[in-house]
């Protein structure tokens, strides 16, 4: 029998995919690789959803979170905590740059994993923020 070994996606891997995901923002993918700067990377993406959420484009939206959770699985330590710190904690200026509707739509369709996270995240925030 055959093992087959599951390939891991690094940082270099990443931003390949990201090139192809975000063809819009390819030139500055480059740009930012060229500089070594992965975080850039994921905050480049995190804008343009902004971006798309001030259009009302919530499908586009909902997709991009799909692809970055594919990234997120298949990737390194390293690119799942990227993905985390940067692109999950992006959640909560999505939810206030959103109505309810549009918020419980992206969040209903949001991956498992990613709203597990952004829970976690929420919970965090609220005790380390928590005013007394």
């Amino acid at each position: 029998m055959k093992i087959i070994e599951k390939k891991v996606i690094n940082e270099s891997g990443a931003i390949e995919h990201l090139k192809i995901f975000y063809p819009s923002l390819q030139n500055e993918i480059v740009q930012l690789s060229a500089q070594n700067n992965f975080a850039g990377i994921i905050q480049t993406t995190v804008d343009h959803m902004k971006n798309l959420l001030k259009e009302s484009k919530i499908n586009i939206v909902n997709h991009n979170i799909k692809m970055m959770d594919w990234l997120y699985r298949n990737g390194t330590k390293t690119v799942k905590q990227m993905i985390e710190n940067l692109f999950v904690r992006s959640f909560r200026s999505f939810k206030k740059q959103t109505d309810i509707n549009q918020w419980n739509l992206l969040y209903q369709y949001m991956p498992l994993s990613f709203q597990r996270i952004y829970v976690k995240q929420t919970k965090m925030d609220e005790v380390l923020f928590k005013r007394h």
